[in-house]
């Protein structure tokens, strides 16, 4: 099973900027500026990944803005998918710490960065 120091590791070689701001829970940034940052937390057995995509007006997703994010989760997310929190609409992945690997682990990133350059600008018309 993968501990911290392997989730430290596999940041260092990934190139990403970050910052631990408690242990075993770092905010990642993106080099490319796509999005602000994205939280990691190992929490038991799993790393949970998640980022703030957007927050909703009024609090809730309208109808069609729901439909987009449920479309997005079954055609172009690989590593992760939508959801909605707290009046927020989230990005989110969980990945096992038994077997993951450093592919895996930026394969994530990499995923977010690339779902958030090619979505936010429809999400954002929808809510």
């Amino acid at each position: 099973m993968r501990t911290r120091e392997d989730i430290e590791a596999y940041l260092e070689r990934s190139q990403y900027p970050y910052q631990e701001i408690g242990e075993g829970t770092w905010v990642v940034r993106d080099p490319s500026g796509v999005h602000e940052q994205v939280a990691v937390r190992i929490a038991a057995d799993v790393a949970l990944f998640r980022v703030k995509v957007m927050d909703l007006p009024g609090g809730s997703a309208p109808g069609p803005l729901a439909s987009a994010l449920l479309e997005l989760n079954a055609s172009d997310m690989v590593h992760g998918a939508y959801g909605l929190s707290d009046g927020k609409v989230v990005l989110v992945a969980t990945l096992r710490l038994e077997n993951l690997d450093y592919n895996e682990f930026v394969g994530t990133l990499d995923d977010f960065g690339v779902a958030l350059a090619k979505h936010r600008e429809r999400l954002s018309a929808l809510a």
